[in-house]
């Protein structure tokens, strides 16, 4: 057994163990839990880590041209930006969203066929690497803004009703997960701006051309735009409240079709089987 396949159980473990940990902080309000599962989280963001580390040895290239892959840099994105805003917000509400979402993106990293298959040639450029990057944490971040979005309607809807579950007591303030919100759209966007100008250099340097409105091109751009008018509206108009968590869903959905769909759905130069040469 490989290294990297004993990291990735054991990342498994981690993020298991800090999801139960989570939810039982929530549930009973149990602080030392929520405590307990920030301190697991983040030995599994290590252990993590050292299993991308790990594959990208074994691969010679950054680990997200399969889907397998691109699923377990996510989580880990995802963690590293929890990470960062529990610093600040110390939510086990939010730990609990982040640690069980990170689980399953794992477990279906885990089920994707894991061929090791050599890069695309044409693609074997550092703007790789960069590229990626900024925008898998650009959609951590942008996950972070969904989670509080859902989160404000749940808990705006139960006011306006009149009618509380127990779930109402457990959630932070409206004017929190709105400031959840717009922090996590201002962590974001800088990101997925970046990664979509290092998209557009990486492409003229391998196609000879900046934009050729490759699916997955076209559909990051009608993402960008979606975000920028949630951008634009906090900071020109004033939206607030149930607006923005409306608008961080709907480009979160965007985001996911983006990644995924247009992987399985639409094909083009961006799919995995093109990333890695194959027909």
């Amino acid at each position: 057994m490989s290294a990297h396949i004993v990291l990735f159980k054991i990342v498994m473990l981690c993020y298991l163990t800090a999801s139960i940990l989570y939810l039982v902080a929530v549930v009973s309000r149990r602080v030392k839990s929520g405590i307990l599962a920030r301190w697991v989280l983040l030995g599994g963001a290590i252990v993590h880590l050292m299993s991308l580390v790990a594959r990208f040895v074994q691969l010679g290239h950054t680990p997200v041209t399969t889907l397998n892959e691109s699923l377990s840099f996510f989580s880990w994105c995802l963690v590293l930006i929890f990470l960062i805003f529990d610093l600040r917000y110390r939510l086990a509400v939010l730990g609990a969203f982040s640690s069980v979402l990170a689980l399953m993106t794992m477990l279906g990293s885990g089920f994707a066929p894991k061929a090791v298959e050599p890069l695309n040639p044409a693609l074997n450029s550092w703007w790789f690497p960069l590229h990626v990057t900024l925008a898998f944490l650009g959609n951590a971040a942008f996950a972070m803004a969904f989670a509080a979005g859902v989160m404000y309607l749940l808990q705006d809807r139960m006011l306006k009703s009149k009618r509380f579950s127990p779930l109402y007591y457990r959630l932070p303030s409206l004017d929190t997960l709105d400031n959840i919100n717009y922090r996590a759209l201002s962590f974001g966007f800088p990101l997925m701006t970046l990664g979509i100008i290092s998209g557009a250099a990486w492409a003229e340097s391998v196609w000879g051309t900046y934009w050729s409105w490759d699916p997955k091109e076209t559909w990051a751009l009608l993402t960008w735009f979606v975000y920028a008018a949630l951008l634009h509206g906090r900071l020109s108009i004033g939206w607030r409240g149930r607006r923005a968590a409306l608008f961080a869903i709907i480009g979160f959905a965007c985001l996911v079709f983006t990644f995924l769909g247009v992987n399985l759905l639409l094909g083009g130069q961006h799919t995995f089987d093109a990333l890695l040469g194959t027909p």
